[in-house]
């Protein structure tokens, strides 16, 4: 008995790690897209220097899960909550991968571009984490249900992403001078498009975990 409340103990600290390691990808996402707007170089060069710590984050997880199989052997859906443990961790790490890009991105625009970003990428930034939020609550619950939820909030992120995109393209069809800054901006909405995608795996491993079986939320 007092093996496996070790080992549930052992778990459970790495679900509050996974928990830790989204909350700073969270906290990079909303950071880089204020200073996409705020035009601040300076926040956004914090973000990347900042990543090495959500990096470290994800290697402890690592190092945690992997110590625990070699010590405790687990089998069945022991052994499917660490392994997905790996896999969430790994996707929350390049979810924060996307964070920094829009920090590159606010960077290459400066801080005196002509544009006024698109309204749509806040939003865009804001349902994404609401995504991320929803995501780890159907982990640590192991709720399908939840993780169900994160196909239709996908969706909806892919169709403002389509919006963004092809107004951009109108803009720089008729003003094509400002084509570079037009790029960055477009390039912004992709990476949260695509930091949505892999909070989208996270709900598919939720659904390995729970079923044992694989399920694609995007059908």
């Amino acid at each position: 008995m007092a093996i496996r409340e070790n080992f549930e103990g052992d778990v459970l600290k790495v679900n509050e790690l996974i928990q830790e390691l989204a909350e700073m990808s969270d906290s990079a996402l909303k950071k880089a897209v204020e200073s996409l707007y705020q035009k601040d170089v300076s926040k956004a060069q914090a973000i990347i220097e900042e990543d090495d710590k959500i990096d470290q984050k994800e290697m402890e997880i690592n190092e945690k899960t992997i110590l625990l199989i070699a010590k405790q052997q687990p089998f069945a859906k022991d052994l499917r909550r660490l392994i997905i443990s790996l896999k969430i961790s790994s996707d929350i790490e390049r979810m924060a991968d996307h964070a920094v890009n829009i920090a590159k991105s606010a960077i290459h625009l400066g801080d005196d571009h002509p544009l006024s970003i698109h309204s749509m990428i806040a939003v865009m930034a804001e349902k994404a984490r609401e995504m991320s939020a929803l995501a780890i609550k159907a982990f640590k619950n192991e709720d399908i249900s939840l993780a169900r939820k994160l196909a239709e909030m996908d969706d909806e992120i892919d169709e403002m992403y389509g919006t963004v995109v092809r107004e951009m393209l109108d803009e720089s069809a008729s003003n094509p001078q400002i084509n570079q800054y037009m790029m960055q901006m477009a390039f912004s909405a992709r990476f949260i498009e695509r930091y949505a995608d892999h909070i989208t795996n996270i709900g598919e491993n939720i659904f390995y975990l729970v079923k044992g079986e694989t399920y694609d939320l995007n059908e």
